[in-house]
């Protein structure tokens, strides 16, 4: 504007233009590099954040997951790792683009005209003050919003996965007001923070419009004066409100990092959640010392030995909740080889017990040992990789009849699967099936039925080959004409093998080497069935009375057919 004011049409703009060219072909390249990277950090911040939470929640024991829901979970994993990987990735690009930003234009100002550039910069800090006046304020509300929105998706998977249960039992209305009352909530919290951005976004405008009326105030009268140029005088008015573009970028990033703080913190609280039930270091420091030296002498990876054979319960106590003992001092010694059948009423701790049998849980007091070794001093991998689990609601998972019967040895050939089934009896309903074994089971196993699924998890555990079985209620939801098929199948099984059954239908538990009564987290009598049933105490009474029950109800439902 000068060369034009002092020159007239005489005025040569061919460099300007040429300047002007160069330097917006280098800020095309610059914010092609900028997003390019971005992106790059946005996609590659979320991949490794995912990846991480994952495999840790594989190691988590079950208390982690007794105390959260599976919407608490996947809020985690979806929306607040989605909003921290994207203000990482763009919130801290933008804000390195506009400290350098506004870096050059304070220096280019300062260059030209210091008294000018001091009241545009005297507004630098202001906008600093109202960002952190607005700080805490904003961080609150985001944390509110987060959690909010953890309810509202736990709601949402709470509903799609018990949508049998809500239409059997006709509570689409009470749920649907439950819903509305988790919204609303997230409603008012984001409202609240949607207030308080808004508040601070126009005051970050309203500074920068200060720093332009400043300039035009000083300035003014010094073009009148020929102090300065008019060429001058609208450069820094249009650096004065340019330094407010990039300051008004970085509290809009601001603004969203301190939401994006919430979600970190629950992101990594995830992340850093500690492992209950892990190895302790003595037994990582033995089995990496013999990997490292690469022994192979057919030991387990401790160096001790590669079997399960004698199980003792030395006076093991536990309790989910502390003050709420569920186990006390309960002592059991069970000899290789043996089945031992849990039976007694409903909480009684006979799950607990197979539960820290499978160290899903540790006791919190008293020992339980594996051939005189207490379990904790073996390796958490090695005992759990020679269970093998039938529980009374199994799951199965999205593919085929196939994949999920070798889900228990991914290395077993199709023959051996098939094997597996016939062993269980499985062979003959999925022989029927249009696709046989390439059957897909569903979500869940859902296109299969409750003893198909339960068949299905039987051939799974079989096909591990474990050499500790445990079975919790896993009889209960096949009818009897199946159970009896697989009894005989069963005993083959576990014939010479350790293992634990969990019945509900004392009837099948009969030829059990071990029957062990127990009821408030303590034995009551213990036995084999002949022997209890001969001393008529507590197990001959829950014999006796289902027994009853039972022909009572074969006796009505044939006068029923007739």
């Amino acid at each position: 504007m000068n060369e034009v004011a002092s020159r007239g049409p005489e005025a040569l703009l061919g460099r300007y233009v040429v300047t002007y060219a160069i330097l917006a072909v280098l800020f095309a390249s610059m914010v092609n590099v900028f997003i390019l990277l971005a992106g790059r950090i946005s996609v590659g911040v979320s991949h490794d954040i995912r990846r991480q939470a994952f495999g840790h929640l594989q190691e988590l024991s079950f208390s982690f997951y007794d105390r959260r829901p599976a919407g608490w979970l996947i809020a985690r994993l979806t929306s607040d790792c989605d909003r921290l990987s994207r203000t990482l990735a763009w919130g801290s690009l933008d804000v390195i683009w506009g400290v350098c930003l506004v870096g050059a234009i304070c220096v280019n100002m300062l260059i030209v005209e210091w008294r000018l550039a001091l009241p545009v910069m005297a507004t630098v800090p202001v906008l600093l003050a109202a960002s952190l006046a607005f700080q805490k304020r904003i961080l609150s509300a985001s944390r509110d919003v987060r959690k909010a929105n953890s309810n509202v998706t736990a709601g949402y998977s709470e509903c799609i996965m018990g949508v049998r249960t809500t239409k059997t039992l006709v509570r689409e209305e009470p749920n649907s007001q439950e819903f509305a009352a988790l919204t609303e909530t997230m409603y008012r919290h984001s409202v609240r923070s949607a207030v308080l951005s808004s508040a601070y976004l126009p005051t970050i405008m309203l500074v920068t419009s200060v720093g332009t009326g400043l300039v035009l105030w000083i300035g003014g009268p010094a073009a009148r004066a020929n102090a300065v140029t008019i060429g001058t005088l609208v450069m820094f008015v249009h650096f004065a409100g340019l330094i407010g573009y990039p300051v008004l970028e970085m509290a809009r990033t601001f603004a969203d990092l301190q939401g994006t703080q919430a979600a970190a913190e629950r992101v990594f609280g995830l992340i850093d959640t500690p492992t209950d039930v892990k190895d302790s270091p003595e037994v990582v420091a033995r089995v990496r010392a013999r990997a490292d030296a690469g022994v192979s002498d057919g030991l387990a990876p401790d160096g001790l030995p590669d079997r399960i054979g004698s199980i003792e319960f030395r006076n093991v106590s536990f309790a989910y909740a502390p003050g709420v003992p569920v186990l006390r001092d309960f002592s059991l010694a069970v000899p290789p080889g043996q089945t031992v059948a849990l039976v007694g009423p409903t909480g009684g701790g006979k799950t607990t017990i197979v539960s820290l049998l499978c160290r899903f849980y540790e006791p919190t007091g008293g020992e339980i040992l594996i051939d005189g070794v207490e379990y904790r001093q073996r390796p958490l991998e090695w005992l759990q990789s020679r269970l093998g689990i039938v529980l009374q609601q199994p799951h199965l998972f999205s593919g085929t009849i196939r994949e999920n019967i070798r889900y228990g040895r991914l290395s077993a050939t199709d023959g051996e699967v098939e094997a597996a089934a016939r062993v269980v009896r499985a062979h003959e309903f999925i022989a029927a099936l249009p696709e046989g074994y390439d059957t897909p089971v569903g979500e869940g196993g859902a296109r299969l039925a409750t003893g198909q699924r339960q068949l299905v998890s039987f051939a799974r555990a079989v096909i591990a080959d474990p050499a500790l079985f445990v079975m919790d209620e896993a009889t209960s939801s096949i009818d009897t004409e199946t159970e009896q098929r697989i009894q005989g199948a069963l005993a083959a099984v576990l014939k010479g093998r350790l293992s634990f059954i969990i019945a509900h239908r004392l009837s099948t538990i009969r030829a059990a080497g071990l029957i062990v009564v127990v009821d408030n987290g303590q034995i009551v009598e213990s036995g084999a069935h002949r022997e209890l049933i001969a001393r008529r105490g507590r197990y001959y009474e829950l014999y006796t009375n289902q027994f009853t029950e039972e022909k009572t109800a074969e006796i009505l439902g044939k006068k029923v057919i007739g």
